[in-house]
Formats: C-alpha cells, sequence, structure tokens
C-alpha cells in the first residue's frame, strides 16, 4: 500500500514540473505577443490601403475598415489655419491641404508594439503614428509631427488612434475644348468639302485627278484629254468615237440621207442611224435665228461626233434663246421608255432604291437648274451612260440630303 501511494505522488510531481515548467511558459508568451503584434499589424496596413486608395481617388471597402472604424477625410486651411472648402475658387487653391485617416484607439499597452511594427513595415513614412496630445508619434527615431488644432477638432482625434497624414495639392480641373457647332455646307458642284482653320469650307477640286468619263490629265497640256487605253475594238466599220467624254463605237459616217427638215440621228440604243426632225429649223419664237450646240473637244487625231444630234433617246433638247445655244438635259417623263431604262420603273422606288441619271461630265450637269447646289457622282458605282439607271442600296439607305431622284441617288 505504501509502494502504491509513493507511485502516486511522484507520478503527479512530475506532470506539475511539466505543466508550470519554465520552457512552457516561454512558449506560451512568445505565441500570444506574435498573435497581439499580427492584429497590430493588420490595423496599420488596412488603415494604409484606405488612406492610399483616397489619395488615388477608388474606394477601399475591406471589412476591415468596419472593423477597426477606419475614417479617411479630406481637410483644408486657410491663412489663418482655419478649415475652409477644399475648392478652387477663381484659380485660388485652399493654402493648406490634407488628407487625414484614423483608426479606433488601440490600448496604451500595445503603443511600443505598434511603434515597433511602424518602423520596421513604414520605415519612411514620416506622418503615420499614434496621435499622442495632440501630435503624431512615429517610429524609428524621426520623433513627432504636430497636428493643426483644427484638424484635431474636426476630426475629433483622441489619444491612442493610429492616425496618417499626408499633405497634397488639389488638382486643376481638366480643360475641355470642344468644336463650335455648325451647320453643314453643302458644296457647289465643282468643289469640295473640307475643314480649315476650325470651320467647314469649300474648295475647288484638284483637276488633276478630277477627269470624268474617259478622260484623264495630260500635265503638258494643263487639260483632261481622251484616255487611249481605255479606247474600245469596235466592230467591223465601226470606230471608236469619244462622246461627251466617254468612248463609244458607232459608223463614223451616217449613210443614211433624210428629207428635207430632218436630219440624221444615232440612236443610242441600236446605234443605228436615224432620221429626226432637224431642231435647226424650229422656228424661233425670239430672236435667234441660227441655233448653235457646244463642241465637244478631245486629243488631236480624235474622233469627235458632230455635235448637232448629241441628244439621246432619253434626254430633251432646250434651247437658250438669251446666248441662241441649244443644250440636252434629261427627260424624267421617258424613264417608262425600255430605251432608257429596262426594267419596272415601279421596282426603283422606296428607302433602300432610286433612280439616277448617268451624267458623262460636270459640266453637262451644270446645265440643269434643278440640281445646281447638288454634288453630282462621277465615280465607279455610277454609269455615265447619259440614261436613267437604278441605285440600289442594299440594307442601307437612301441619303435624302445628297440625293435628288430621279437625277441624283446616293446611298448612306
Amino acid at each position: 500500500m505504501n509502494i502504491f501511494m509513493m507511485i502516486l505522488v511522484a507520478v503527479f510531481m512530475v506532470g506539475f514540473y511539466m505543466i508550470s515548467s519554465p520552457s512552457q511558459r516561454v512558449v506560451e508568451q512568445e505565441t500570444q505577443y506574435a498573435i497581439n503584434k499580427s492584429d497590430l499589424r493588420s490595423i496599420a496596413e488596412c488603415a494604409a490601403a484606405r488612406h492610399n486608395a483616397q489619395i488615388r481617388g477608388n474606394d477601399f471597402n475591406d471589412m476591415c475598415v468596419e472593423q477597426n472604424n477606419i475614417i479617411s477625410q479630406f481637410i483644408c486651411l486657410n491663412n489663418s489655419m482655419r478649415v475652409t472648402s477644399c475648392e478652387i475658387v477663381r484659380n485660388k487653391r485652399p493654402e493648406y491641404s490634407y488628407i487625414i485617416t484614423a483608426t479606433n484607439a488601440i490600448p496604451a499597452e500595445q503603443y511600443n508594439n505598434m511603434l515597433e511594427i511602424l518602423e520596421e513595415y513604414f520605415p519612411d513614412v514620416g506622418t503615420f503614428g499614434i496621435f499622442l496630445d495632440g501630435k503624431i508619434m512615429v517610429g524609428g527615431t524621426s520623433g513627432a509631427r504636430i497636428v493643426p488644432d483644427a484638424i484635431i477638432d474636426e476630426m475629433k482625434l483622441t489619444d491612442g488612434q493610429l492616425v496618417y497624414f499626408t499633405q497634397y495639392e488639389i488638382p486643376a480641373e481638366e480643360t475641355v475644348f470642344t468644336a463650335p457647332v455648325q451647320t453643314d455646307v453643302i458644296c457647289p458642284i465643282g468643289t469640295i468639302k473640307t475643314y480649315r482653320f476650325g470651320r467647314w469650307q469649300c474648295i475647288g477640286h484638284n483637276t488633276k485627278t478630277d477627269c470624268g468619263g474617259d478622260m484623264i490629265w495630260d500635265s503638258e497640256l494643263l487639260t483632261c484629254v481622251a484616255d487611249e487605253s481605255k479606247k474600245p475594238l469596235c466592230a467591223e466599220q465601226q470606230t471608236a468615237v469619244l462622246v461627251d467624254s466617254v468612248w463609244e463605237c458607232i459608223n463614223p459616217f451616217p449613210e443614211k440621207v433624210c428629207p428635207s427638215g430632218m436630219t440624221a440621228r444615232l440612236n443610242y440604243t441600236t446605234l443605228e442611224w436615224e432620221c429626226v426632225a432637224d431642231p435647226t429649223t424650229t422656228e424661233n419664237p425670239k430672236k435667234c435665228e441660227t441655233i448653235s450646240q457646244g463642241g465637244i473637244f478631245g486629243a488631236i487625231g480624235t474622233t469627235v461626233r458632230v455635235p448637232s444630234s448629241s441628244c439621246t433617246d432619253c434626254e430633251k433638247m432646250i434651247t437658250n434663246y438669251d446666248t441662241c445655244q441649244s443644250i440636252c438635259v434629261p427627260d424624267p417623263s421617258k424613264i417608262n421608255d425600255p430605251a432608257c431604262y429596262p426594267g419596272d420603273p415601279d421596282e426603283c422606288r422606296g428607302a433602300h432604291r432610286g433612280f439616277y441619271f448617268g451624267f458623262p461630265t460636270y459640266s453637262y450637269a451644270n446645265n440643269i437648274e434643278d440640281i445646281r447646289g447638288y454634288s453630282i457622282p462621277l465615280d465607279s458605282r455610277h454609269s455615265q451612260n447619259r440614261k436613267f439607271n437604278c441605285m440600289d442600296c442594299g440594307d442601307a439607305e437612301i441619303d435624302s440630303e445628297k440625293s435628288f431622284p430621279p437625277y441624283i441617288t446616293i446611298c448612306k
């Protein structure tokens, strides 16, 4: 029995020694110190993150902000060190402008631990520390930073709060330059719209790149001449003739003999000569005795057609009795004529389709009063065949401002 009691006492003494031994107490103490230091470091890092976000104009709404009641605020002071508005008034900024971030007060027994953390992890920040007696105590040997009384009162700072203090300059508002609103400029024929000196202007075309039809710029003659590379190969007993700046294959000399009062005219649909009323024999109701037409010129050696028979089946001749000259203009009443438009005219109407006339040159279009002020397209999408054509815009719509059917149709 005595031996059994002695064994129990021995076991009890060994257990007591192991539990209360100095080595175990040291481990427990070091673990608690590491926990406290980690908590303090997380508070400092959360305050620094909120402060940096405020400087950059971003939001930092981590859970740690609410847990530690971290606030960040802009405060500006005037020359009298009183709180004023943080705005630029009449190009004058406040004398002092600050960003201040503060946390909950930490216990007094943790001051030294927090200063060690600031010295270790924020050694270059001279205005990040513990607020005590109107000053910010920072880590290391940087000393203390005095906080203006107006800021202390504005943020209601108390001893023990971790405070981050930064002075900054209010950025000037970005200047936004806007171009004046101008109405659209509609340029006359022969000019193009361009933006110069802050406004839209109409300037003349560069004639070097503005030769219509089958014409090309001659740098020596400084004019548009027939492009021989576009000259077609014609059938027997026909020759290539430049008709209104476009090559066509016709019989150069008509074999048809017409009676008195009629003249031979080339039918552009069949390319055959036919007898029509001689327009020069029409009785002049005014003062003209001789009717003339504008000549069509080409390069030296180029065959040109006699202007007296230049109107097609799709055109009508108009005489200016003041100048005694006759010109050919499109005749909209001929749209239903298969020779002028072979398709169904009703199928070329609507928001996506419209008629246009195949103008050969700008000078030709200048003869039509109704389209003065409109831009005449002479490109690959628009034929220059002196007939009525249908422009199909597909999924796009017709530009109603630039179009004037049945003379002009342009897609958006």
